[in-house]
């Protein structure tokens, strides 16, 4: 550790028999067995000592030759989490890159940390070419965040890029993405919002002192987004991002991942392609930072930065604070999130339908900013096209600060009307 301190990260890669023999040993991804081993013969090499494949990851971690595990295998379950558990039970420092285990199990393993006299390191976790762990764990001690917010998913933030600019459909978009490597063969983690839903998770208890709640959180994808959506957007002088956000409210800690309505203009609105991004509001000051959120680049600089970290001695509680200092956190129903609202519904276009839906709205003390509806397709020189009689009238609507519930409530209502062709689409606004 001091030799590396004294070289730097630069000089990572010229110290390759440190780095694999002591420090930095780490399981490999594609083989199951360490950097430096012979895949084919199914064991993994430390020094002379040979580890079978079925518990090299636990053997690793448990070697005294080494002075920190670096874990980077993923995956809330063993074997990762059965090797971190290992090392920290031993005093040993980890430094992981692991969000989906931190999501699950941050609590746990900081108090085993703590107990240990271990540290519990994970920059890369979370937007890793933004040090976002190190500023709420660090840099802002002093202040009482009171919200949040921001971009943590490149492959979201690419695929609601492209449309809105290329006005390009979502499947076309995704399928861009997967063929430039953005997004998985399977997607689903990261359109469904989920991996969004465990970064926010850690960045929660970081900024406002709780336990790790991944269940807490309010999850949806942009899976539904269509390019109506987008346009809508763009004449009410917003756009649409999927974001993270965490909130102290009267209610509670309210966490939520789903597509956004963010005012044009504002810096989280500007973020395009696989940028990440992460805004903080305290009582001292509003914070925003920039910069790439995964990749190999991003993810190894983060790691080293935690390695440069332990090297130098520095250390802090993993989450900020003793780990018998984190509180349960209070959570706020989702239907108690209050905020204005963007509502697309596809209207029969008949006598009655503006006038259900209006009432519908006042029932629930809903008061709209603003209405748009586009109308049929018309002809050149009048009248309506006869291809689209049957039609739906696209309306959007954008409400005045309202409840969750009584959004809900208010749509169950207007569907049950038999006035809507199609599932309503709802999209919350979030003001800087």
């Amino acid at each position: 550790m001091r030799r590396f301190l004294e070289t730097g990260p630069e000089k990572l890669h010229n110290t390759g028999s440190l780095a694999k023999r002591r420090w930095l040993s780490r399981p490999s991804r594609r083989s199951t067995t360490c950097d430096g081993c012979a895949a084919e013969t199914g064991h993994c090499r430390i020094g002379h000592r040979r580890l079978g494949r079925g518990g090299h990851a636990r053997a690793l971690a448990r070697d005294p030759g080494i002075d920190v595990f670096v874990e980077l295998m993923g995956g809330e379950g063993d074997p990762a989490k059965s090797s971190v558990e290992a090392a920290l039970g031993l005093g040993r420092p980890v430094v992981t890159a692991n969000k989906a285990l931190l999501a699950r199990h941050g609590a746990a393993l900081a108090r085993l940390a703590e107990k240990n006299n271990a540290a519990l390191c994970f920059e890369a976790a979370v937007a890793g070419g933004i040090p976002i762990v190190k500023t709420l764990r660090e840099g802002l001690g002093g202040s009482r965040i009171g919200r949040i917010y921001g971009i943590l998913n490149g492959t979201c933030n690419y695929i609601l890029t492209r449309m809105h600019q290329e006005r390009l459909s979502f499947a076309d978009c995704l399928k861009e993405a997967q063929k430039l490597g953005y997004a998985e063969a399977d997607p689903t983690f990261d359109i469904g919002g989920f991996d969004t839903a465990h970064k926010l998770a850690i960045l929660t208890s970081l900024a406002f002192g709780t336990e790790v709640d991944a269940e807490a959180v309010h999850v949806e994808g942009i899976e539904s987004i269509a390019l109506a959506d987008l346009e809508a957007a763009d004449e009410l002088g917003y756009r649409v991002k999927l974001l993270g956000v965490a909130q102290r409210t009267e209610a509670g800690i309210e966490q939520r991942v789903h597509p956004t309505m963010v005012p044009q203009g504002t810096v989280i609105a500007e973020v395009d392609g696989v940028t990440n991004a992460v805004a903080i509001d305290a009582d001292t000051m509003e914070l925003t930072l920039m910069g790439p959120g995964a990749g190999g680049a991003a993810t190894s600089s983060a790691v080293v930065a935690d390695l440069m970290d332990l090297a130098a001695g520095r250390r802090v509680p993993s989450f900020g604070r003793p780990a018998s200092g984190l509180v349960k956190p209070q959570r706020a129903p989702m239907q108690r999130h209050e905020g204005g609202y963007y509502i697309r519904l596809a209207a029969v276009d008949r006598p009655g339908t503006a006038a259900t839906i209006a009432r519908r709205m006042a029932d629930e003390t809903i008061s709209l900013e603003s209405i748009m509806q586009r109308g049929r397709d018309r002809r050149p020189h009048g009248g309506d096209d006869p291809r689209s009689v049957d039609k739906p009238a696209p309306v959007a609507l954008i409400t005045y600060a309202t409840s969750e519930d009584a959004v809900r409530r208010a749509l169950a209502a207007i569907e049950k009307d038999g006035v809507l062709s199609e599932k309503p689409q709802v999209i919350r606004i979030e003001k800087s």
